[in-house]
């Protein structure tokens, strides 16, 4: 059903927000529109575009979804700080989510971070989804789309304005936007909920819209043969042209260990024509993002798949790194370290490493107590990962009874520390071992369940099922407000709102400030409780928590992200990033949900996300980012095939001439980690899965 309405309505004269003092606004015909819009939607209001009325077309997509055309025909150029579309729910929503954060009136939420973009309302009876007309936003020209969520005063926008980028990420509406004479655009799409199932998980109706709309068209067939030539440079990189920069070994109490670097950036490049200065203090490190052992296990792999003996002797030395760290009473440390020193070289100060002969051991830096990772306190969800892969190297790899008995003993230590209410401390104080004042009660938990039901699987304990399960009915709370609260939501790049905001609401948005790595630990958990057992409740709420961690994912291709895109994941509500490294590690249980529901959007989305996670790797088979390199570091050539930035225009801003790319590689969360993703899928579901 389609109709067009050319619309001389009500015309109102608002006084607001918006760059001019007068807001002159039309509001649309609810009544008129073809699906019962009326019940669910108070008004939708749209503002002027200079003197310019406009003509609107209203057309059904299906019974629950209908298309909104918004068209100005211009006679001049005009000048106009803020246009928009602000439609306001007949209802009081209890649940609202928006893929970003605008915690004050100044703040939109920029085209930059529409990856799968929508604004969505719900109650416990109706909801309302608002959808951004990709198509039209692709031929928009330099007008920059954004959208609001004002939960405070019940009002969902859309609209079209200059933006800056404020703290890091926030986005700030600017003056200055210009609309030359001719034909403008705007469009959006609005889906309505009435029933049980789209309520209890509000994200997979939109998710399959974007997908099959914007997505699945785009997909580019794909073998496993795709993948190696990006496993082949990886390796290269690593232990040949970039070695020297890249691979630690030496010796720790009389055993020979090794591993690569923690990171490396362009001045380490043997072609960089100046002096090395390195970005951080050289380490190696087990941690939630970046862990030696699990790129090790990758390399394992690759090493027996392939018989190469060198490289099946380094994933050895990284295994026996592992189990040289240090416990008390249980627990472990995170990273290994050697002291600096500042050098001074041509009249520039260097940073550079005093060498293996002085290591120290520490933890993660990334924390709200200390940045000195000789102090960092010790960190449960670091300790649960480096144990849950300890376990999968035992069981899928090699029957080192060693990785068996350190996992263990941290698991008994691990039900000392678990609370009554189930869930698992953020960080033990390093000489007392007691809880410290964050994340006592957040769905970092999940980590540590998965963990205790692969022990409890292998070893048939039920003291681990018991506390698995205790554990993921505590982390149940946070799933339906959204409280996806971790160490990098707040004590990462990104310390907007740290630490006033843990534990609350943003206000205005309705909205905790969230990050997808807790949703990724929580529906692999939840995989797992239905695994072991046969719940299918577990299921179906982690189809949900699943799917919100997928809202993060890009469901389409935007003509200013100048590298591919389709697929990559974002991070946070607060941030900027396209195809973050995270995307190989989401990739495996993406695909295990698609192969359980038989779903083929997620068998779709988990390949994707797989592929974009090498996509930031400088090489030949990636030219939009090779060329984007060589305008950044014109003196890349073949010897840094296999660099690769974490992420993409992680700043809020990209452009043609390179900016957005980054200037280091972390092999444990780019490069290596990728390169262990492909080379796990592969083993675990052969080549067809790829298919």
């Amino acid at each position: 059903m389609r109709y067009s309405v050319y619309i001389f309505l009500l015309l109102f004269l608002l006084y607001g927000c918006s760059s001019s003092s007068v807001r002159e606004q039309y509001g649309l015909k609810l009544k008129e529109f073809p699906i019962d819009c009326d019940s669910l939607i108070k008004s939708i209001e749209v503002d002027r575009l200079g003197d310019t009325e406009f003509s609107s077309e209203v057309t059904q997509v299906d019974e629950n979804i209908v298309k909104v055309h918004i068209r100005f025909d211009l006679k001049d150029t005009v000048k106009q700080d803020d246009w928009q579309v602000r439609i306001k729910p007949a209802f009081k929503p209890e649940f609202n989510w928006a893929p970003h954060l605008t915690p004050t009136v100044n703040n939109i939420i920029d085209q930059h971070v529409f990856r799968s973009p929508a604004l969505i309302a719900t109650d416990q009876q109706r909801g309302i989804v608002i959808i951004p007309d990709l198509d039209i936003l692709s031929r928009s020209g330099k007008n920059r789309w954004y959208m609001d969520m004002d939960a405070e005063n019940n009002i969902l926008s859309l609209g079209m304005s200059a933006s800056k980028v404020s703290d890091h990420v926030l986005y700030e509406r600017q003056p200055g936007a210009v609309y030359e004479g001719g034909i403008v655009e705007y469009g959006f799409y609005i889906i309505k909920y009435t029933e049980k199932q789209e309520l209890a998980n509000p994200f997979r109706l939109p998710l399959q819209f974007m997908w099959n709309k914007w997505g699945h068209d785009r997909l580019v067939k794909l073998s496993s043969e795709d993948f190696e030539p990006y496993v082949k440079y990886t390796y290269n990189w690593a232990f040949n042209t970039w070695e020297k920069s890249v691979w630690q070994e030496f010796t720790l109490n009389g055993k020979k260990v090794g591993a690569p670097v923690f990171i490396v950036n362009t001045t380490q490049s043997p072609n960089y024509p100046g002096e090395v200065n390195e970005r951080e203090f050289r380490s190696i490190w087990n941690q939630a993002w970046f862990s030696s052992l699990r790129s090790a296990s990758g390399l394992f792999r690759y090493a027996r798949r392939t018989a190469d003996r060198t490289l099946l002797e380094k994933a050895n030395l990284t295994k026996e790194l592992a189990l040289s760290f240090p416990m008390k009473d249980g627990f472990f440390y995170g990273l290994i370290g050697t002291d600096m020193c500042e050098v001074e070289m041509d009249g520039k100060k260097c940073n550079r490493s005093k060498g293996w002969d002085h290591y120290f051991w520490g933890n993660s830096n990334r924390n709200p107590f200390t940045w000195d990772a000789r102090q960092s306190p010790f960190h449960i969800l670091d300790m649960s990962w480096t144990a849950l892969l300890m376990l999968r190297w035992y069981e899928e790899l090699e029957k080192d009874e060693r990785l068996l008995a350190y996992a263990e003993t941290y698991a008994r230590a691990l039900l000392g520390v678990q609370y009554e209410n189930g869930y698992f401390p953020g960080w033990l104080d390093l000489e007392k071992l007691q809880p410290m004042e964050y994340l006592n009660d957040s769905p970092e938990t999940s980590l540590s369940v998965t963990f205790l039901l692969k022990l409890y699987e292998m070893t048939g304990k039920e003291k681990y099922k018991i506390a698995a399960l205790k554990g993921i009915e505590a982390v149940k709370e946070a799933i339906t407000e959204g409280r996806w609260e971790d160490f990098e939501t707040y004590w990462s790049c990104c310390r907007i709102g740290t630490p006033q905001w843990v534990g609350k609401k943003v206000t205005r948005n309705n909205m905790y400030k969230q990050c997808n790595f807790s949703m990724f630990w929580t529906a692999e958990a939840l995989l797992e409780c239905y695994r072991i057992t046969g719940c299918f409740d577990y299921l179906k709420l982690g189809q949900r928590v699943l799917d919100e961690m997928l809202m993060t994912q890009a469901s389409w291709q935007p003509s200013y992200i100048y590298v591919n895109g389709l697929g990559g994941f974002g991070v946070m509500n607060t941030d900027g990033e396209w195809n973050d490294s995270r995307g190989s590690l989401f990739a495996e249980v993406i695909l295990q949900y698609g192969k359980l529901l038989d779903i083929l959007e997620y068998k779709e989305r988990g390949i994707c996300a797989l592929k974009t996670s090498f996509e930031m790797m400088y090489c030949p088979q990636n030219l939009k980012a090779k060329q984007q390199w060589e305008k950044v570091w014109p003196f890349f050539n073949e010897k840094d095939y296999g660099f690769t930035m974490e992420n993409y225009g992680h700043g809020g801003r990209t452009s043609l001439t390179g900016e957005g790319m980054g200037e280091f590689t972390i092999y444990d969360w780019g490069n290596g980690a990728a390169s262990e993703a492909f080379n796990r899928i592969l083993d675990r579901y052969g080549a067809e899965i790829f298919q």
